[in-house]
């Protein structure tokens, strides 16, 4: 089993080990850049005379080689030292997002050219994703993980509210091309960032064991588990609708009834705004049932896509953004819990793998037909049953009796506290 990195002997923050600040403290930097690089390759397309079907196409092409690579990516994660996993990754993506700024700053790209370097950045996410989750895992003590996960996620999600409004605001003043080449740069300083990490023991592969040996012990891990893999199975169709909302249907609505892309980057910040908010709560805040409190949050993730169709003024529409950004919080914090709390440390990275592959496994399909159906339904009609949809999906999920009744373990007390046995008289 992996061993997790001690946490310093003293201080406010005396939990949170050197690999967590590094790991947090690059997470803010690509956040940052990551924020704005939808919104402006969003209005890149719009802009240029492209459709809403051609972002659909080019969100999809982002999101495809994802989930295709995602397994793969767990399984070098468990294998490899995990930092080095990350900083490969956070290389490849600063060189295609660079060449798809460049292609934006010089010219007019085509379609295949976007989904192209679209594609590489999703290819990069595939490999980081997974050695990302095993790093916070291996961290940080299991008692201190709530209190970790939840700044964790602050950071993170601090990073979308300045991210998502300087993109939508650059984007705006000097166009998309140079939002772009600000996230190959951010991409660039989390690599240096993360290759500062102290690298932990990769796990010993099995005697006689591959690659593929150990993507089946990872799905045993994932699929013997029943609460995991039926909220796996509602985000798949979930994350397909909040991926149609987000990436597509947003950027067209405010293109054609709001401000354009800076009132897009005024809503996504509201949503990071929710996200820290939220997580400022779940520093403190620890339900006992943390799978049922967690799909509470979900119930919120259909709300942008409310306010979307009855076409609400800016104000209504960045504080359904914001509700949004409380229910992903509350979800998200409470799921890493559960995983940490029930998935072994050598096997995480497989899992979170098969986790955020079933999870995005319906994303670029939904964001490939997303133009389809708005042509069809029409927008408001499109934006309408994405919401019911997510609606539906987070209360069908809690006739699950292992979701609804998962509890929260009492962390045990580290080893050099415990009593010494007494000696027999």
């Amino acid at each position: 089993m992996q061993s997790r990195t001690p946490p310093p002997p003293s201080g406010r923050f005396a939990w949170a080990s050197r690999n967590f600040r590094i790991q947090t403290a690059a997470t803010v930097v690509s956040g940052l850049g990551n924020a704005g690089a939808p919104i402006a390759t969003a209005f890149a397309i719009l802009d240029g005379g492209g459709s809403t079907a051609d972002v659909g196409y080019v969100t999809a092409a982002r999101l495809l080689p994802t989930v295709l690579l995602l397994v793969i990516g767990g399984a070098l994660a468990d294998r490899l030292p995990r930092h080095h996993v990350m900083v490969g990754a956070n290389l490849f993506s600063a060189v295609s997002q660079g060449a798809l700024a460049l292609l934006v700053l010089t010219g007019e790209p085509t379609l295949w050219q976007l989904m192209l370097f679209s594609a590489g950045a999703g290819a990069g996410y595939a490999f980081y994703s997974p050695a990302s989750g095993g790093m916070i895992l291996e961290s940080v003590t299991p008692e201190h993980a709530a209190r970790a996960f939840s700044v964790y996620r602050m950071g993170f999600n601090g990073a979308q509210i300045g991210g998502a409004a300087l993109g939508g605001a650059l984007t705006a003043a000097v166009g998309a091309g140079w939002v772009l080449a600000l996230d190959a740069a951010c991409f660039l300083a989390a690599a240096a960032l993360r290759f500062l990490l102290e690298p932990q023991a990769p796990s010993a592969p099995a005697e006689g064991g591959g690659m593929l040996r150990d993507l089946r012990e990872g799905w045993h891990e994932f699929s013997s588990r029943r609460w995991l893999w039926v909220i796996v199975l509602q985000f798949s169709v979930l994350v397909a609708c909040v991926s149609a909302v987000e990436a597509v249907y947003g950027p067209a609505v405010a293109k054609d009834r709001l401000g354009g892309a800076r009132d897009w980057g005024l809503a996504m910040a509201a949503y990071g705004v929710g996200l820290v908010a939220t997580g400022v709560l779940m520093v403190r805040w620890q339900p006992r049932r943390i799978l049922l409190v967690g799909n509470w949050g979900v119930f919120l993730f259909g709300v942008p896509a409310l306010a979307l169709a009855v076409s609400a003024p800016l104000p209504v529409l960045c504080a359904a953004m914001f509700l949004s950004g409380v229910g992903v919080t509350v979800f998200g914090v409470n799921w890493m819990i559960a995983l940490q709390q029930e998935i072994p440390a050598e096997a995480f990275s497989r899992v979170a793998a098969y986790d955020e592959l079933g999870s995005l496994s319906l994303a670029p399909l939904g964001t490939a037909l997303a133009g389809p159906a708005a042509d069809l339904l029409g927008l408001s009609g499109a934006l309408w049953t994405c919401a019911v949809v997510s609606l539906v999906l987070s209360a069908a999920v809690l006739l699950e009796p292992q979701v609804r009744r998962l509890s929260r373990r009492p962390a045990e007390p580290p080893a050099d506290l415990l009593p010494e046995p007494v000696a027999a008289q």
